[in-house]
């Protein structure tokens, strides 16, 4: 569905993505992990199209996609959920939803769209008529997923979906983007809560300093020494003969891990 050949990215003359590759493939659910600061957003904002690579290649659904403005991307079914949800906060649920279907001429399939998104959702249903700026923080975040679906999208990029969200609504959040999944979307999950993105996503990617430094599927990722102890807080009970912290896989020079060694 989605294949991303060494993209690069750069704010000014500064690098912040190199050469990253990734793929998702059709009903798949993918995570991009990674501290605050290591290009997450970055890397969605390329994958929608809001931004443009320094050099690389998007590809979707066979098509090259790389030149393509976020309205052309959407369109052919790309979406994206952004960090902080970017509602319309002085329009209703029902508003901010029907301004997700921006490009449906049609009265029939926009009630089609909404059944669908209520019936996922089906709070939004009984806040239908309130002010987004009232919701709750749970509430705004099916809103923004809502909006988003609105578009009838193939593939669905969330950028840290979680943030600001409490633990019982995180669990809600995953419950809600495991059923996606089930309906056969595809997802793109960027996310710094890494429980929450291993736990919806078949395959993840750690992103470090704008590199891939890791990938695999999402129970290996989990059992991983590294992010066990840096990203789950897990301290790692790997140790070589003399009682040392073992190495918990083949490192270069610069510290950073074979892009794929963990998929061998």
């Amino acid at each position: 569905m989605l294949v991303v050949r060494e993209l690069s990215f750069a704010y000014g003359t500064v690098e912040v993505l190199h050469d990253t590759s990734l793929e998702v493939q059709d009903g798949e659910a993918v995570c991009v992990i990674g501290p605050n600061g290591a290009g997450k957003s970055t890397l969605a904002y390329n994958l929608a199209g809001i931004y443009r690579p320094l050099r690389g290649y998007i590809g979707f659904l066979g098509r090259d996609v790389t030149p393509l403005p976020p309205h052309r991307r959407a369109a052919l079914g790309i979406t994206l959920v952004p960090e902080g949800r970017r509602l319309f906060s002085n329009q209703t649920v029902e508003q901010n939803l029907l301004l997700g279907a921006y490009l449906v001429g049609s009265r029939r399939e926009l009630a089609r769209r909404l059944d669908y998104v209520y019936g996922l959702f089906p709070r939004l249903r009984e806040r239908s008529r309130q002010i987004a700026a009232t919701l709750s923080g749970g509430e705004q975040q099916m809103l923004a997923i809502g909006r988003a679906l609105m578009a009838a999208p193939k593939l669905l990029i969330l950028d840290e979906p979680s943030t600001g969200l409490s633990p019982l609504l995180i669990g809600q959040l995953a419950e809600a983007l495991t059923e996606l999944k089930r309906r056969g979307l595809g997802l793109v999950l960027v996310e710094q809560n890494v429980e929450l993105a291993l736990g919806v996503a078949e395959r993840g990617y750690v992103l470090e300093n704008g590199y891939i430094v890791l990938s695999g599927p999402s129970h290996r990722l989990r059992d991983d020494p590294l992010v066990r102890s840096i990203y789950l807080g897990v301290a790692s009970s790997s140790t070589g003969d003399d009682g040392e912290a073992g190495p918990s896989a083949p490192e270069n020079r610069s510290g950073r891990r074979p892009p794929g060694w963990l998929a061998q």
